[in-house]
């Protein structure tokens, strides 16, 4: 399994942990049965740890007339909303909620380049609830298309999520293909699309990061 290198440092800690307590459990302890018992449930917390900063083998097709998901997940919430951090005004907002279960990568959305990009301290709120948006940490970008439209996108850190993780900067030429970046252990991200962009998602839809089509521009 191919691990993202956002998880380096974490999965080296775990392995530690678990060899420390492999070792120990060898010579401390003799009952099979209580060695089975402390060693199976931290092999199981382990795999799942390997699992959340898994990377999957995607092949991502291009295509500058549709937004792809930045994330996987499920769609949580359709509205038109109003865009107050950067873009000011009433956009087509599509929010994904991703369980600690999905890939937690983010992908680019659309071509262009990088307009704006902020992070923000916050609470950490379970990431579903609407408050979220609003006062959990976040870290905002924005995309401009080369028709001079803009995509914002706001990775919101939930209630487990402790690290958002970004890897643009201001002025970057981006491609679908791009990782925005990737938040830790349950989180949501917010879309906001221009008003006359043609959903193909609905409420409660599945969606695969760098996979699934959004919206038509």
């Amino acid at each position: 399994m191919k691990v993202h290198k956002a998880g380096n440092g974490i999965i080296n800690i775990a392995t530690a942990i678990v060899a420390a307590v492999i070792i120990l459990s060898w010579f401390l302890i003799s009952t099979t049965a209580v060695k089975l018992a402390i060693l199976l449930p931290l092999f199981g917390i382990y795999f799942l740890v390997i699992q959340f900063f898994r990377y999957p083998d995607r092949s991502i097709t291009l295509n500058e007339h549709v937004v792809l998901s930045p994330a996987d997940g499920k769609i949580c919430q359709i509205r038109e909303h109003v865009e107050v951090e950067y873009l000011k005004k009433k956009c087509l907002q599509v929010s994904i909620f991703m369980s600690p279960l999905n890939v937690h990568i983010n992908w680019i959305p659309v071509p262009g380049e990088v307009t704006y990009l902020k992070h923000k301290n916050g609470e950490f709120y379970a990431a579903f609830k609407d408050k979220s948006a609003e006062e959990n940490e976040r870290t905002t970008s924005a995309v401009k298309m080369k028709d001079g439209r803009e995509i914002v996108i706001r990775q919101i850190a939930g209630a487990m999520a402790r690290r958002i993780i970004n890897y643009v900067s201001v002025g970057q030429k981006v491609t679908q293909k791009d990782e925005l970046g990737f938040i830790r252990f349950g989180s949501r991200v917010d879309l906001f699309l221009p008003l006359d962009a043609r959903l193909k998602v609905k409420l409660g839809d599945k969606v695969t990061g760098s996979q699934t089509i959004i919206a038509e521009l």
